[in-house]
């Protein structure tokens, strides 16, 4: 396929409420998004790098130095013999997954649209809809965190995942579990304790807890060991997993039970396919995480949440959940039975609503072949 340019927007939205978590408070989220452009068609991709390196190293503008200066002149170079054509001409550059993964997802939604089929068919995905649960962060007081929850589960949602950070953890933890005895709950730490803090997840035991997502530094696989070692609860690692490679030391060591999928935390949805394969072939379940998309992002996550090892729920809530305005069409609905119908439609299957997209727009850029 000959390509005929990249454009690039930085995006800044207003979220419908802030987003805390052990690194930090959201209010405005940030991201790039990529349209790509070849023979007549356009692919759009989303970037899910943000304005400050809590969660990850990467930012919006680091993501968009790497772009501009090394992953798109790498992509117009040539024509495009497929995903693998690209993967393989930015295999020698190092690092910056998030910057990477949103230029493939706009590649996969090309790819689509001139294959006629859709991102799901793509990658082999099964299910017309998949289950998803909501991830809450931090509230200002176990009351505020109750009704929180209460209003989420009102809402439809048969899964609750809560952030959590040293000093605010079991108590607000055990007293959801306390309100919402049969409800699927799970935490999430962000990477916020040390191996020393083993008596508070030892005392998370008794909470009958779907899991405790990356609860140590994203580096420290051989101290997952030991506290997994130590509980009955599954550990779930998310920040940790940045390759198919490391998800299979990370299962074969011990460090946890469970992984987190993130197609923009290990550079696109190819490498996500890769990781699914590993966990399935080790028997463990996987699920999808969500990194505050707007409906691009939402998109990519819903298809590739159709592989069959993705067994748990996701966290890709409905679009309301977000934003008062959305950049992509349709909007995402939460089903009576906590699921999201997946986009059926050529490549990522949404439409960009492209004077929403102006409007959250601080800047852009276009690259154009030769």
């Amino acid at each position: 396929m000959q390509l005929d340019s990249v454009e690039l927007f930085h995006l800044s939205m207003r979220l419908k409420a802030p987003f805390e978590t052990s690194f930090g408070v959201e209010q405005d989220r940030e991201c790039v998004i990529l349209k790509v452009q070849g023979e007549g068609l356009a692919g759009w991709g989303e970037c899910v790098a943000g304005q400050f390196p809590g969660y990850s190293y990467e930012t919006a503008p680091t993501a968009w130095h790497m772009l501009k200066d090394f992953y798109i002149p790498a992509l117009l170079a040539a024509p495009l013999q497929g995903i693998q054509d690209f993967r393989e001409r930015i295999a020698h550059l190092r690092g910056h997954p998030m910057a990477r993964a949103g230029l493939e997802m706009a590649l996969w939604d090309l790819w689509g649209k001139a294959q006629g089929k859709s991102l799901k068919e793509l990658l082999g995905g099964e299910r017309p809809r998949v289950p998803v649960g909501v991830s809450i962060g931090l509230q200002d007081s176990t009351p505020a965190l109750l009704q929180t929850v209460q209003g989420y589960v009102d809402s439809g949602y048969a899964r609750v995942k809560l952030k959590i950070k040293p000093g605010r953890d079991l108590e607000p933890v055990r007293a959801v579990r306390q309100a919402f005895p049969e409800l699927p709950l799970q935490v999430d730490a962000n990477s916020a304790y040390t191996l020393a803090d083993n008596g508070t997840f030892r005392a998370m035991d008794d909470l009958d807890l779907l899991m405790i997502e990356q609860p140590l530094a994203e580096d420290d696989l051989l101290d997952h060991v030991r506290l997994q070692a130590e509980l009955t609860t599954a550990l779930c690692l998310d920040e940790s997993i940045l390759s198919a490679r490391i998800a299979r030391q990370a299962l074969e060591a011990g460090a946890c039970r469970i992984i987190n999928i993130k197609a923009g935390r290990v550079g696109g949805l190819a490498e996500a396919v890769a990781i699914h394969d590993v966990c399935r072939a080790a028997g463990a379940p996987v699920w999808c995480g969500g990194m505050l998309e707007t409906g691009i992002g939402r998109a990519s996550n819903l298809a590739l949440a159709t592989l069959p090892g993705f067994t748990l729920p996701g966290d890709i809530s409905a679009s309301e959940r977000y934003y008062a305005e959305d950049i992509a069409e349709p909007l995402f609905k939460l089903n009576p039975d906590s699921t999201i119908q997946v986009p059926e439609g050529t490549g990522l299957g949404v439409e960009v609503v492209e004077a929403a997209l102006q409007r959250a727009t601080l800047r852009r850029e276009v690259m154009r072949a030769g």
